[in-house]
């Protein structure tokens, strides 16, 4: 199980780096690069596009995380209550 913490812990650190801190350096960067022969509406749309997902994206992450930690919150109060009920039912056995 710890292998799957560990994992789980890597794909969030890389969904973050690329997701959230990566796009909003690469924003303007991108804009700069796509608005070339663009209007000046389309640019504000693009814009508005591109930080609407990076919005959505840190949204997306924060809620992963979220159900990640209470996932693992049952985990252990599912296994504690199962290692009470062996333990009630070995005393029972003698």
């Amino acid at each position: 199980m710890a292998g799957g913490n560990l994992f789980g812990r890597a794909l969030s650190y890389v969904v973050n780096e690329l997701l959230v801190e990566g796009l909003a350096n690469k924003n303007d960067r991108l804009i700069h690069r796509t608005s070339k022969g663009l209007s000046c509406h389309e640019v504000y749309a693009l814009d508005f596009l591109l930080r609407a997902f990076q919005r959505f994206a840190v949204k997306t992450n924060r809620t992963l995380e979220n159900l990640s930690s209470k996932v693992k919150e049952v985990r252990e109060e599912v296994s504690e209550q199962f290692r009470e009920s062996r333990g009630h039912d070995d005393h029972f056995k003698h």
